[in-house]
């Protein structure tokens, strides 16, 4: 994938990373707060399309890189 990230809605979002094990544990607004039993906790805006920059930082945040990030949206 080399650096260009795809455009992804909040739920895309959600999917992907369920598949590493997060799962939804509430939400207030528009912001849905994932959980993880080891990894740290993240929020994700259920927008229709995520910025890429707030992408950038919530696939930081979750320690995974661009790349297999592509590879769980694939899955």
């Amino acid at each position: 994938m080399s650096g260009k990230l795809p455009v992804v809605s909040g739920q895309q979002l959600i999917k992907a990373f369920g598949e590493i094990g997060y799962y939804v544990r509430s939400q207030q607004g528009s912001h849905i707060h994932l959980r993880h039993p080891i990894r740290p906790p993240l929020t994700v805006p259920n927008h229709r399309e995520i910025a890429r920059g707030t992408l950038r930082a919530i696939i930081r945040q979750a320690g995974l890189s661009p790349d297999s990030f592509a590879e769980l949206l694939k899955k």
